[in-house]
């Protein structure tokens, strides 16, 4: 399964659903736009290497954007940033998802729902 962005901040922030939701994942992942994201909103080198410490220890997968994911997440953009908003980070993750067959575990539900490729399990925090 894939985590979003948002599932992680929770869990760093304490969210106690957030860490449950974590936890009973297999074998989770994260596309390498999320780690991006995370990193981009730290606010120094301690919770830079709490992040760093919670993908180790956790397992996580973290998938890189390749030609494929990227051109899966341009055409995504071109099908729905007009109709629905898509931004790139989110076309990205969900083309991530889409490419290596995972299950997207998101609270922004509405940043996915249209996308008819792919599966999304909504979290409520």
């Amino acid at each position: 399964m894939l985590i979003d962005t948002d599932i992680i901040i929770w869990h760093m922030r304490g969210n106690e659903k957030a860490r449950k939701a974590i936890l009973e994942v297999e074998r989770p992942s994260i596309s390498i736009i999320t780690q991006m994201e995370l990193v981009q909103g730290l606010r120094d080198k301690a919770e830079q290497s709490a992040l760093h410490r919670f993908i180790d220890q956790r397992g996580f997968s973290v998938f890189p954007v390749g030609e494929s994911i990227s051109q899966r997440a341009l055409v995504l953009m071109e099908e729905w940033r007009l109709s629905h908003g898509l931004l790139m980070a989110d076309a990205l993750i969900a083309a991530t998802a889409v490419d290596y067959g995972q299950t997207l575990l998101t609270g922004n539900h509405k940043h996915y729902s249209f996308i008819p490729s792919m599966t999304v399990k909504r979290f409520k925090p």
